[in-house]
């Protein structure tokens, strides 16, 4: 029965890109063992709740399993599965019911300065072994390079990702005669209509985000859509993922798993879930800035292939922990 002798909590200022912050937990037991979760878009009020309550309240608590344990923070909820599986030594993975050793992988593509341009990048990513591609598209950047994209390439796997950006079924219609396999979020989550509407006029999956499987249900009964593109860092806790997973895998949706962001250890939570067995379409943790990585080895894909780590326990990865404090803006133990 684990029962958490510390505490540790860092706020990193990642390096690379736009320098965003990430959240990461540190858990150790009375025996030694640690797990680490991790928050990629830590709310301001994170930090205090953790600080003023979650830690009083987690030091000294004897537990059976990661459910049992109050508090509904993405971060110590993962790290309470790491520690868990860990002391148990199983992979995150077989844990919460993955059943695969290897996934497929999709590569998103923001847009670029020009077609031609992003018809070079689609090309280097192609050779490099992709074989499914995600375009980020957005109003006055859409049919144009999709189009120049689909010409050069018949035969690729093609995707495009709105961005909750569009407002009319105009410019996505016509995006469907380009033979694409999923519309992700094309308009305000909260449109449930308009996505119901779109999936009835097009060939292509339209693919909605839910946050908990509470609002799931709202895509489910109208039949908005037909893909649940699930973020497991967007959920409070990997079962409440699992329920969303099962619920949509029930309804005979696809299940495309995704989190790009952070320093590791979200990206690694999310391809465990992407092993489940309804997420039937590629993972996409597009492979991220070696300098804002503090596991090993680093998640990835290889020649559009991502690696389920079923060898080791826990989160399957190694933690930089000398990085960390070096990368550490502010922390706390308790």
């Amino acid at each position: 029965m684990p029962r958490v002798r510390e505490l540790e909590v860092f706020r990193l200022l990642l390096p690379y890109g736009r320098r965003t912050e990430t959240l990461l937990v540190k858990l150790t037991d009375h025996g030694g063992m640690t797990g680490w979760g991790e928050a990629t878009a830590p709310a301001a009020k994170t930090w205090s709740r953790l600080e003023e309550s979650l830690a009083a309240t987690l030091v000294g608590l004897d537990w059976e399993h990661p459910d049992t344990v109050a508090g509904g923070d993405s971060a110590v909820d993962m790290a309470c599965w790491d520690l868990w599986t860990r002391m148990r030594g199983v992979p995150l993975a077989e844990a919460i019911g993955g059943t695969r050793t290897s996934l497929m992988a999709t590569v998103r593509l923001a847009p670029d300065p020009s077609v031609e341009s992003l018809v070079s990048r689609v090309n280097q990513q192609v050779c490099a072994g992709y074989g499914h591609v995600t375009l980020d598209v957005r109003p006055g950047w859409d049919v144009e390079p999709v189009r120049a994209v689909r010409q050069a390439y018949p035969a690729l796997t093609l995707a495009v990702d709105c961005g909750n950006a569009y407002s009319d079924h105009g410019q996505l219609v016509a995006l469907d005669s380009y033979g694409l396999e999923v519309i992700e979020r094309p308009f305000a989550t909260s449109d449930v209509y308009a996505h119901a509407s779109l999936q009835d006029q097009v060939t292509a999956s339209v693919a909605v985000e839910a946050g908990s499987s509470a609002e799931l249900d709202d895509y489910l009964t109208m039949r908005a859509a037909r893909v649940l593109l699930l973020r497991p860092a967007a959920f409070t806790s990997l079962s409440e993922v699992r329920r969303a997973h099962d619920k949509a895998a029930a309804a005979g949706w696809d299940i495309q798993c995704t989190g790009g962001q952070g320093a590791g250890l979200a990206r690694a939570a999310t391809v465990a879930v992407a092993s489940l067995p309804g997420c039937t379409l590629p993972c996409d943790v597009t492979q991220p800035p070696r300098q804002n990585q503090i596991v090993t080895p680093i998640v990835g894909a290889n020649a559009g292939v991502i690696a389920v780590p079923l060898t080791q326990s826990g989160l399957g990865h190694d933690i930089d922990e000398a990085r960390v404090r070096r990368l550490a803006k502010e922390s706390f133990r308790a």
